[in-house]
């Protein structure tokens, strides 16, 4: 069956009971929804099917899987490696799903699976209340979840996905389950970190959190002193309160940013101090840290939650071209910290960065086969991440950052974070899951026997 055939099957067998709208290439709105936040991925799928409820999602899977069309979905459109889309595919839409529903009095809520991390951060505020997610308000809830989700909030709550208390799931034969810890439990273990490859979830159940505000800090410190700082802080951040998230960007300090002249287009490190708790106490604490090394441009006050988990989402704008690759190292050696800073000399992107973080606290003391997440002992977390904004840019920004990776490699740990690889990292998948790996296969068996969820960092069945 060619192409187009298959979409006319799929049309056909939509158009009695979809209640969406159904996009193709020359329909005025389709450039609207084919648009993902990186820019290396320009995809045209076949058909975009935007879903209103979870009937529509359960035809639209069923619609799919019949014709075998190659399918993807999206929800914030956020996947580094682009898993979001497709070329000549079907693309199943979330974003008409966004509906927050919050439970005060259980500090609980649910949330659709088309919701940003935006809207249930505003909603969820309404009452003092958050759930521990990401740090980009633009970042597609669903993905992040089923991915583990790391944020500022992890020291002190854990990742999202141990947040979780249940899903409701259209599975690839198009039924709806509940997953929670009463029924269906071995599907609720693989959504907490397993990823998309075990169905659509159309509705999230969290636990929330009694957080209106927080003191955070930030600071620059020249390079000449980032081995000294990173010593101090490896060895501190052992002990730390779970309060205290510190962590720190190593990249070039931009020209308008509001820094010295002298280290203006220069090598920094960065530093991000959050302190959740009493405001004193916090503050003494994060002036300590932006003390552990002469840091310039220091700023410590107490912000709005809302303004923390939306203040970096010009940093991380839709349409730039990003490419990662990250680990977990057990401790931060000397020859790591060496390997850093020399390769910020050649450094291809001012905009490009390095992201140290401890994960630790709370998030750390959650077993390891407690969720499919995977591996928690390793609390340094190490993020390449860079980005660019030209195609033209592309060989030199891929080759630093493979180079930079296959530096560090062997003072790294076995595991990756899925929500950090990229797209031609499928080897790595086992990694990620490690001891879990076969488990996980079995599930996928069970709930998805052919791959009809293979469009993210796959699981394959048995």
């Amino acid at each position: 069956m060619s192409p187009s055939e298959t979409v006319q099957d799929v049309s056909r067998l939509l158009s009695e009971r979809f209640r969406g709208r159904m996009l193709q290439p020359t329909d005025p709105k389709y450039s609207d929804y084919t648009r993902v936040w990186n820019g290396m991925f320009d995809s045209r799928p076949a058909l975009i099917v935007c879903c209103r409820d979870i009937e529509d999602v359960q035809s639209a899977i069923r619609a799919a899987s019949a014709s075998g069309i190659t399918t993807a979905v999206r929800c914030g459109g956020h996947s580094l490696a682009g898993f979001s889309t497709c070329e000549d595919g079907l693309v199943i839409d979330l974003s008409g799903m966004r509906q927050v529903e919050v439970n005060a009095g259980a500090r609980t809520a649910r949330f659709g699976g088309g919701c940003l991390l935006g809207d249930v951060d505003r909603e969820t505020q309404k009452f003092g209340l958050a759930f521990p997610a990401g740090v980009v308000s633009h970042t597609g809830a669903g993905g992040l979840v089923l991915g583990g989700g790391t944020g500022w909030l992890n020291r002190l709550h854990g990742l999202s996905c141990d947040n979780v208390e249940g899903f409701t799931v259209v599975t690839a034969d198009g039924s709806v389950v509940r997953a929670d810890a009463q029924g269906n439990s071995d599907l609720f273990w693989a959504l907490r970190g397993g990823g998309g490859n075990f169905g659509v979830v159309t509705e999230f159940e969290v636990r929330l959190h009694p957080i209106r505000s927080a003191v955070f800090g930030k600071g620059l410190c020249a390079i000449a002193h980032v081995p000294h700082l990173l010593r101090y802080w490896r060895d501190y951040m052992k002990s730390a309160p779970d309060g205290l998230r510190w962590g720190f960007s190593l990249r070039i300090a931009a020209e308008g940013e509001q820094v010295p002249a002298e280290l203006r287009n220069k090598p920094v490190a960065s530093a991000s101090a959050l302190w959740l708790g009493d405001k004193d106490e916090g503050s003494s604490l994060l002036r300590h840290a932006l003390a552990a090394g002469p840091h310039h441009a220091v700023t410590i006050e107490e912000i709005p939650f809302l303004q923390l988990q939306t203040m970096a989402d010009t940093d991380f704008p839709h349409g730039r071209r990003y490419y990662t690759k990250s680990g977990y190292c057990l401790t931060l050696d000397d020859h790591v910290i060496e390997i850093l800073i020399a390769s910020l000399a050649d450094i291809p992107s001012t905009l490009s960065e390095i992201e140290l973080s401890y994960l630790g606290g709370a998030a750390g003391r959650v077993g390891a086969a407690d969720t499919a997440f995977g591996d928690r002992s390793a609390p340094f977390i190490l993020n390449i991440l860079s980005h660019w904004t030209d195609a033209s840019e592309d060989l030199a920004n891929i080759t630093w950052t493979r180079r930079l990776f296959a530096d560090l490699r062997p003072w790294m740990r076995p595991g990756v974070y899925v929500n950090f690889m990229s797209g031609d990292e499928a080897e790595r998948v086992p990694e990620a899951y490690r001891e879990r790996w076969e488990r996980l296969r079995e599930i996928k068996t069970k709930y998805d026997r052919h791959n009809f969820f293979c469009r993210n960092q796959n699981i394959p069945p048995l």
